[in-house]
C-alpha cells in the first residue's frame, strides 16, 4: 500500500508542478524560489508556534543525512544510465548497426516533431502520468496475488480432488 501513497504523491507534485510552469507562464527557477519560500515561512511558524507552547524540538543533522552506500548507488545508477546511451548513440552514428541507427533517428524524429506540436512541459506531466499509471498496473498485480489467496480465490484451479481408490 505505500506504493499506492508514493504514487499519487508524486502525480499531485507532478500536477502542482505542471500547473505552475504551463498555465502560470512561471520558469523552474520560479518554482523552486516558491518552493523554498512556503517551507522557510512554514518552518518559521512552526518553530515560533512551538517556542510559544514550549515544546522543544530536537533536530538531529544525522537523520537528513543519506549512508555513503545509498549515495553510491544513485551516482552509479546515474553513471550507468548515462554510459547506457552514450553506447547506444556511439553504436548508432558509426551505422554498423542500421537498425538501431534507424530506431534512433526516428524516435528524435518523433520527439522533434511532438516537441513542434505541444510544449516540453505537457510532454513531460504526459509521461509523469503514464509512469504513475505503471506504477499503479504494478502495485495491482502484487497486492492481487495475495488479496486473492486471502479471500479463498484459486485462480480457476479445481479445488475437487477426485478420488480413485475403489
Amino acid at each position: 500500500m505505500p506504493e499506492i501513497g508514493r504514487t499519487v504523491i508524486v502525480l499531485v507534485c507532478g500536477t502542482l508542478v505542471y500547473y505552475h510552469c504551463a498555465y502560470r507562464h512561471a520558469s523552474l527557477v520560479s518554482l523552486l524560489s516558491d518552493v523554498l519560500i512556503v517551507l522557510l515561512c512554514s518552518l518559521a511558524i512552526l518553530g515560533l508556534l512551538f517556542r510559544q507552547i514550549n515544546i522543544s524540538v530536537p533536530v538531529d543533522p544525522l537523520e537528513w543525512q543519506i549512508s555513503q552506500d545509498a549515495a553510491n548507488s544513485i551516482v552509479a545508477g546515474l553513471a550507468n544510465t548515462v554510459g547506457a546511451a552514450e553506447s547506444v548513440l556511439r553504436v548508432a552514428a558509426t551505422g554498423h548497426d542500421k537498425r538501431l541507427f534507424l530506431k534512433v533517428v526516428s524516435f528524435l524524429y518523433v520527439l522533434s516533431a511532438l516537441g513542434r506540436l505541444v510544449s516540453g512541459l505537457t510532454v513531460a506531466y504526459a509521461g509523469l502520468c503514464l509512469f504513475c499509471l505503471y506504477m499503479l498496473a504494478e502495485n495491482c498485480q502484487s497486492i492481487s496475488a495475495p488479496l486473492s489467496r486471502f479471500l479463498g480465490r484459486n485462480n480457476g484451479s479445481s479445488s475437487n480432488v477426485e478420488d480413485d481408490s475403489i
